[in-house]
Formats: structure tokens, sequence, C-alpha cells
């Protein structure tokens, strides 16, 4: 019979027929794991000429990483044999005869004859059933996205509509109002009412930025631009940036330790740190400090912003970075929920990390940490 060890003699020409027009592949392993027959199908699976499978060890068929495990997988079953279907719940890998693997599927039976104890093994080439998974997982997720691409464009219209309706009601104002001061005297009327356009402007630029940055962030645009630069001046300059949106008798107390050089992307940390100090004003009261600490060595930054705010009330910290969540005190305060997002979404883009102590009615921190010198990642 073809493809047969010589220790299993008694085969007859039903079984030969049977054996070897199998449309799946059948391998006979000896109790010592040597493979003992192999049908057609299973010569032409592994690319082995006839009969050339026969005589080698079970473990020719199986990837290197597996072998160990597979010797005593092997030897258990010899030992308590019983029919079953191989590593369910598992992607199990087959190794032709070049080396190149394929995943499989494995159904184990066993029989005894005056020879001794063999396992027979029904192998089955799963590779077209994994890319079709695979395809249809991709177009699950696909569909995912867009859901949620849909679900982002639906809030962000509820949110919009919201948001947008106190600055363009406050230009539509002032503007007809502006039409009224016509005389020279009225001047400084109409730079309070000019400054409240500005003002609402600004306010819509902010949330449109904050919603087209997000829409970056979710495409995979945003790229990492490291650089060494001086983090004492980077924080002056931002603090210069941010002081014209302090409260009255609000200020900025920095204080600094350690080394002033860092290493990380400028552009998304000054977002981080505009969206984290806005956050510190809008929600603290007049006369108020903001303090920003900053720690700096060899292998981390670490800065800390502290405000005297209104706090996060604990029941809504756990949401903190998700997407349009705003925390129940700050409703009539306006905003996106998207800030933190955002912050949160750059943090990670900056192989760091960021928590928070905040406590209702007294206060906030918010603690960044950066690794400062990883330039090698990016050569």
């Amino acid at each position: 019979m073809q493809n047969k060890a010589p220790i299993i003699s008694k085969v007859d020409n039903r079984f030969e027929a049977l054996f070897n027009s199998a449309s799946m592949a059948i391998i006979v392993v000896d109790s010592k794991g040597v493979i003992a027959m192999a049908n057609q199908y299973a010569n032409t699976l592994f690319a082995y000429t006839d009969d050339s499978m026969v005589g080698q060890v079970l473990e020719k068929l199986i990837p290197q990483r597996h072998h160990a495990k597979h010797v005593g997988h092997r030897e258990g079953y010899i030992e308590k044999p019983n029919a079953r279907t191989m590593g369910l719940g598992m992607t199990l890998s087959a190794q032709k005869k070049d080396g190149s693997e394929f995943p499989v599927e494995i159904s184990l039976g066993h029989f005894k004859t005056e020879e001794g104890q063999f396992a027979i093994a029904f192998i089955a080439d799963i590779t077209k059933r994994k890319l079709n998974e695979e395809k249809i997982l991709a177009q699950q997720l696909e569909m995912e996205k867009g859901k949620e691409v849909n679900d982002l464009k639906s809030r962000f219209v509820s949110m919009a509509s919201h948001e947008f309706r106190t600055p363009l009601s406050t230009i539509l104002s002032s503007v007809s109002l502006l039409s009224k001061y016509t005389n020279t005297e009225d001047q400084s009327k109409r730079d309070k009412h000019i400054d409240r356009i500005k003002s609402s402007v600004k306010t819509l630029t902010d949330i449109l930025n904050e919603f087209l940055s997000l829409g970056k962030i979710e495409e995979g645009k945003v790229e990492m631009n490291p650089e060494i630069f001086d983090l004492v001046e980077f924080i002056h300059a931002v603090n210069n940036e941010m002081s014209v949106l302090l409260k009255l008798g609000q200020s900025f107390i920095f204080q600094h330790k350690g080394i002033t050089q860092t290493y990380t992307d400028s552009n998304l940390l000054k977002h981080i740190m505009i969206n984290l100090l806005s956050n510190a004003i809008k929600f603290s009261p007049e006369q108020a400090s903001i303090i920003i600490n900053t720690d700096v060595t060899e292998t981390h930054t670490k800065i800390t912003i502290t405000d005297e705010g209104i706090g996060i009330p604990a029941a809504d910290q756990v949401h903190l970075f998700e997407r349009f969540f705003r925390a129940t005190n700050v409703t009539n305060i306006q905003g996106t929920g998207l800030g933190l997002h955002i912050v949160g979404r750059y943090v990670e883009l900056l192989n760091g990390t960021i928590h928070y102590h905040s406590e209702f009615e007294k206060g906030s921190s918010f603690i960044l940490n950066l690794p400062s010198l990883i330039k090698k990642e990016f050569e």
C-alpha cells in the first residue's frame, strides 16, 4: 500500500482506496511519534514526495517553536487516547517541507493493533477560511469605524448647535448695536462690542479647531516630530500666550527643577499645555493661582498643573478623558467635552502618561509624565 510503514501490515484494498481518496490529510503516528502512514493528500499538503513523509518524526510537520510542548502533548495523548478536536480555541500552525507555515484544524483519533498503539490525525488546511475571516473582520471594523464616524458627526452637530448659539447671538447683537454708534464719542462703545465679537469668533474657532484636531487623530494624520528644546523657555512662552485669558487677579506660578533640556514634540506638548491651562483658568475663580511645576531628568519630563478651581465630582472622574464628556458641575460653562480627550490622545502619541487628582470645589492637579530622551526610537 502507498505511503505506509511496514509496522502496519494488514490493510485491505477497500481501506487503502478510502485512505488515499480522502479530501483531507490523514496521518498515522506510532507510539514513538514516528509517521507510520500518510495519504496522498497529506503528502501534497505538506509538499512531500510519495512515501518520503513516512518514517519521519511527527515534529517535522510542526514549527520549531512548538516542538518541546508538542512532544509532551503527543506522549500524553498516547498514554490516554481519546477522539477529540485538537487545540480548541487556538490557532494551530503546520509546517511544509520547505519550512513555510499554514493554519490547520486537526481532529485526533486512535486505534490499537498487535503492532502497537497508534494515533490518527485528520488535518484540514484552513488558510482560505482564515483569509475570509480576516476579510470579514476587516469589513466589520470598517463598518464600526464608519458608524463611529457617523456618531461623531451626529454628536458634533448636536454639540455645535448648542455651543455655537451663544457666540453667534453675541456677534449678531454686537453688529446690530455697532451700526447705532456712528458718532466719534461712541468709540468706546464700539470698541466694547468689537471686543465681544473678537471673543466670540475666538470661541467658534476654538470649537472648530478641537473638532479638526480630533478628526486628524482619528485618521492617523498626527505625526510625531520630536526635538530638543529648553522646557523652561517653552513654559514661559506658553504662559505669556495664555496670560491674556487670565481672569481678574489670576496668576501663573512657575517652578522648575532639574535640567532644562528635554526631547519630545514641542507642538503636541504646546497643545496639551494650552488645553490644561485653559481649563485651569476657565474653572478657577478670580484671584486664584495656577501653579505649574516641571521636573526634568535625563530620562523623563514631569509637568504638574494645579488649580484652585471647582474640581471634578468623584462620580464623573472615571469618564474624564472620554469624547464629548462634560462633568456635571460645568454644564453652565461653555465647552465641547473634547479637550481632555484630545489631551489624552496626544499624550499617548508622546509615549507618556497623564494622571490627575481632583477634589470637588477645591481644585485639580494634572500630572504629565513623558520620556525625555527617546531620540533613538525615531532615528
